[in-house]
């Protein structure tokens, strides 16, 4: 366990090590000056109960080891309590003992305070890292990645997970920092006092130690399973409010309620073992505590009475608060320790997203900022499990050309354009740009020359000048809206309500299907990419808004290399070429006259589309 803590500690907080530092000193200093107000009792007692009638005389001070600097320092501090005794009375005595014990306590609860605020800054720096990697880490992960996992699982690992972790790795540093130091100081005097009883308190705590760690054995296996299931059940949310419409309109309600309510249960019961354990931890811990105190009352009573310690009633005492001081951090030290089993489950499941990697990333960082002769397709198969979805594809897109690949659905036409950013790579075979393999290209830059307009009209919940402008740097008004008037968008824009800075909901659910897929062509062209990937981009529109569209995309098409996805057959007449691709392979290409000559695949769907 020790070794898990000082891992965390130096994964966590070593860009904080000069707060963790202070925090450190801090502790020592409050444990220090808690001793010397401790230490109050001893004389305190002697004057009340008049126990002790020896006299000490002032001895030079000088250091020659520990033990005996403590008795020096322990004498003359004695020896002045009697001179004020002597000179002004026992109640001034008791008087500037009081005073000494508010000033020290004054002291220790500044200085435990200080160290408390050190780590506010560290809990918090930490807690906003953390969510740091994790976007950070999603948005450079491949798009593959996300194909073979839920999406609300990585939503509750980047909200549940890293709140689990807060509040129970994080929360527990103060503990970790502090705790230790004072039960190793604590100890340390103890040992000074009577080493005797501390042995035996030594021989008591480790077994104590033992039962509170049996407790706690299989906590974080219960704690990860309770976050599998978090994530399972934050799935079926997302996965209910993206498809209400469907839900109702096939009477789901109750299936979906019923599915809802088993994952519900099934979470409510682990949770129930997680809190039960957990709560386990302190009155476990506070009983061992008590048992080992009656132990050692009746150990130390009987050196007492038999003169066998070298303690007498007040040293005992003494030894007892500073012993009872003990429990408390020994007591949040094992409930830190039942903090990290449970958190380190939600820290695993992070470490999953964070230690994910990227196919895609070979170190190559060649960088590529013009598009000058050709794209080529050689030999490419691909396939996302085990049945291919490309076979032996070949195809040459020279440079200002205009290609089109049709075919039936389910026949490989967007998987083949999603290959030229490297949103996945090619299984056998290569593509090629300017004669350099897309592999051995920075893919940043790569992305940097394509320019995508898709089926689905993806828009954020911002407004509209932020959607047009979406990864295009420093773009100015007048160029957002020279962008929306060529995708014909300016018009309706304008007729909201505050323009430009209209937000347009989540997903632009406040917009139709024509108005979102015309704002993710303005995009597009504002970005003004050298290749242009067109998949489908008129789908969603009305006729009358796609003849607006098609116009528009015919200008932007001029002089550049273009890639069209079309199921409407009509919009790609005037394409240079036209591929036909079924089940993964293209079997015919050519231009539209020469493709009807053939009177094959292509000839039979632009018969059924007349139809």
């Amino acid at each position: 366990m020790i070794k898990t803590i000082l891992i965390l500690l130096k994964r966590f907080a070593k860009p904080y090590k000069k707060l963790v530092a202070t925090n450190f000193l801090c502790n020592i200093l409050a444990t220090i000056f808690s001793l010397f107000s401790f230490a109050t009792i001893i004389p305190v007692l002697q004057i009340l109960f008049n126990v002790t009638t020896d006299r000490h005389e002032f001895q030079t001070w000088e250091f020659t080891n520990v033990n005996d600097f403590l008795a020096l320092a322990k004498n003359n501090i004695f020896w002045k309590i009697e001179q004020i005794i002597d000179t002004s009375g026992a109640t001034t005595a008791l008087m500037w003992l009081g005073l000494f014990l508010v000033v020290t306590t004054f002291i220790k609860t500044g200085t435990s305070y200080l160290a408390s605020i050190t780590l506010v800054p560290v809990r918090t720096g930490v807690l906003r890292d953390l969510r740091n990697q994790i976007y950070n880490k999603i948005l450079n992960l491949n798009i593959g990645y996300f194909t073979e996992e839920r999406k609300g699982d990585i939503i509750s690992r980047m909200t549940g997970d890293v709140v689990e972790v807060e509040a129970s790795i994080i929360s527990s540093l103060e503990m970790i920092f502090k705790n230790p130091i004072m039960i190793l100081v604590y100890f340390i005097t103890l040992f000074t006092i009577s080493w005797k009883l501390s042995v035996f308190v030594l021989v008591l705590l480790p077994v104590s130690g033992a039962i509170i760690n049996r407790i706690g054995h299989n906590l974080k296996h219960k704690s990860l399973d309770g976050q599998i299931q978090t994530g399972e059940m934050v799935s079926q949310i997302d996965e209910t409010l993206g498809s209400l419409r469907v839900v109702k309109a096939f009477n789901a309600e109750s299936k979906l309620m019923e599915k809802f309510s088993a994952l519900n249960n099934k979470l409510r019961k682990t949770l129930t073992y997680i809190n039960l354990k957990y709560l386990l931890a302190h009155p476990t811990s506070e009983f061992l505590g008590t048992v080992v105190i009656a132990i050692l009352l009746l150990y130390g009573g009987w050196l007492i009475i038999g003169h066998q310690g070298g303690l007498d009633a007040a040293d005992f005492i003494y030894y007892l608060v500073i012993f009872y001081c003990i429990i408390p951090p020994f007591k949040e030290l094992s409930k830190a320790t039942y903090s990290v089993h449970k958190g380190l489950a939600s820290l695993q499941r992070i470490d999953e997203v964070l230690n994910a990697q990227n196919p895609l990333d070979n170190g190559k960082q060649q960088q590529i900022s013009e598009f000058k002769e050709s794209i080529e397709v050689k030999d490419v198969w691909f396939k996302y499990r085990e049945q291919w979805v490309l076979k032996n594809v070949s195809l040459t897109i020279p440079k200002g050309k205009t290609i089109a690949i049709v075919g039936q659905s389910g026949s490989g036409k967007s998987t083949l354009v999603d290959l030229l950013p490297r949103f996945y790579d090619v299984i056998e075979g290569s593509i090629a740009i300017d004669g350099i393999n897309i592999k051995d290209l920075n893919t940043k830059s790569l992305r940097g020359l394509m320019g995508n307009v898709n089926q689905e009209s993806i828009l954020f919940n911002d407004t509209f000048f932020n959607n047009i402008a979406f990864g295009v740097e420093h773009a100015t008004q007048e160029e957002v809206e020279a962008a929306a008037k060529i995708a014909n968008a300016h018009e309706f824009i304008m007729n909201t309500d505050e323009g430009y800075q209209t937000k347009v909901g989540d997903r632009g659910c406040k917009l139709s299907g024509g108005q979102r897929q015309r704002i993710s062509i303005a995009r597009a062209i504002l970005k003004n990419p050298p290749i242009l990937i067109l998949d489908e981009a008129t789908s969603a529109l009305d006729t009358e808004s796609e003849r607006l569209v098609q116009s528009a995309l015919e200008n932007l098409m001029k002089n550049r290399t273009t890639i069209v996805i079309a199921h409407r057959l009509s919009t790609i007449k005037s394409a240079d070429e036209i591929c036909v691709m079924c089940d993964g392979e293209i079997v015919e290409r050519g231009r539209h006259e020469e493709l009807i000559k053939l009177n094959g695949q292509y000839k039979k769907l632009c018969d059924m589309q007349s139809f």
